[in-house]
């Protein structure tokens, strides 16, 4: 009889470990076409943009000889004849191929008037050398006795690159190999990060300062007014980004809504200077995010039982107790969410400040933007966007165990 309950049972939980196979199985076939569709629209490009910081083929492509000749050397005295001649014959060979250009525009992010240099030098070059590789290529331009003209071209030899990612922290790497801090008219990157932080930081605070009184009296109102002033929450969803952000240029600019308003009512007599100004970043980014800050504190405290402050008001508490002990500790799991929502949201921002911010409110995110679409320098946009992830992975950790720290003490 037992050996009959035991078989039983294990059949039992066969049959139970076949179903939930089954079951894990049909869960992976239905978000099987969902994942596949973001590996291929979003994970993929995202991450083939990424590997441009630190993937470096172009110049090994285009002057294969001398990329693979500098290897042996050690940055500190010039290069010896053999990478002298290496150079010589690569560069011969791209013109001839028409691949001289990509290597060019490389060594130019490194050092800049390296193209020029690159373009003249193949323009000059004898059809036979009459003297050694070192004195034709000196004679035609001083440069190439430089050491950090050859530094550039072994720090470009591939097929991975620090460069890119070295520049987004306002650092560069010697002929020799050692770290150094970039020129101070070329560092820029880690005060635009910071910028970045700083203004992303006070727009959450706005928002947050904003948010939280907004939610408790849609949490509080009766279901059907709080459902209409909830639509006026949403309304901003249903326009264009970049509408609200010139209808913000509408209002502040000085011949703008605003000051002809205030111009009307004589409270000034001159237009004030509104637009391209941290406070005009600040107001926009604000109106747009807004919302984020909302809808999930609103969330959380319309699951908040009413009795809870009720029972805290008729043990004896103040008013101003009982929120602050009772009801605030409950609509933190919301705070989280939404400052968590806002904050990286406005870590990439870009169309806002650039509209109505000036040279000194642009965040990183414009940089990307400037690097890709302007200077075509897609392994320093990478970089910058590399940096610009790398700080909201960190954020969202740090976020991730202050929660589970509080879930642990909850416990």
């Amino acid at each position: 009889m037992a050996a009959s309950v035991r078989i039983g049972d294990r059949s039992l939980a066969q049959q139970l470990a076949r179903a939930e196979r089954a079951r894990k199985l049909k869960a992976v076939l239905l978000t099987a076409p969902l994942l596949l569709f973001l590996l291929l629209t979003f994970i993929g490009p995202i991450g083939a943009l990424l590997t441009k910081s630190f993937v470096d083929t172009e110049l090994a492509e285009a002057l294969p000889n001398v990329t693979r000749a500098i290897q042996r050397w050690d940055g500190r005295d010039l290069p010896d004849e053999a990478t002298f001649a290496a150079l010589i014959d690569d560069v011969r060979a791209a013109r001839a191929a028409g691949t001289l250009a990509p290597a060019a525009t490389r060594l130019n992010y490194d050092v800049s008037g390296f193209r020029t240099l690159l373009f003249s030098t193949g323009r000059a070059l004898p059809e036979r050398l009459e003297t050694t590789a070192r004195e034709v290529l000196t004679g035609i331009d001083p440069k190439w006795g430089e050491i950090e003209t050859w530094g550039a071209i072994k720090r470009a030899s591939g097929p991975t690159t620090s460069l890119f990612l070295l520049a987004a922290l306002d650092l560069k790497q010697t002929a020799d190999g050692r770290l150094a801090g970039a020129p101070r008219e070329e560092a820029i990157f880690v005060q635009v990060l910071g910028r970045t932080f700083a203004i992303a930081t006070a727009v959450t605070v706005l928002c947050l300062v904003l948010g939280y009184p907004l939610a408790y009296v849609l949490a509080t109102l009766p279901a059907r007014t709080a459902n209409v002033l909830l639509v006026f929450v949403l309304l901003p969803f249903w326009t264009s980004l970049l509408v609200r952000t010139s209808a913000w240029v509408v209002l502040l600019q000085r011949e703008g809504v605003l000051n002809s308003a205030l111009l009307q009512a004589g409270l000034i007599e001159a237009p004030l200077e509104m637009l391209y100004r941290r406070a005009a970043v600040y107001t926009a980014m604000t109106h747009v995010l807004l919302p984020f800050m909302v809808l999930p504190l609103y969330a959380v405290m319309r699951t908040i039982p009413p009795v809870h402050v009720r029972a805290a008001l008729s043990l004896g508490a103040r008013p101003s107790t009982a929120f602050w002990r009772v009801y605030a500790p409950q609509t933190l799991p919301g705070v989280g969410a939404g400052v968590l929502m806002v904050f990286i949201q406005a870590l990439g921002y870009y169309i806002t400040p650039a509209l109505v911010g000036g040279p000194d409110d642009q965040m990183l995110s414009y940089f990307v933007a400037f690097y890709a679409s302007k200077t075509i320098n897609w392994g320093m946009a990478a970089a910058l966007s590399l940096a610009l992830l790398a700080a909201t992975v960190a954020l969202y950790y740090v976020y991730d165990r202050l929660v589970g720290i509080d879930r642990i003490r909850m416990g």
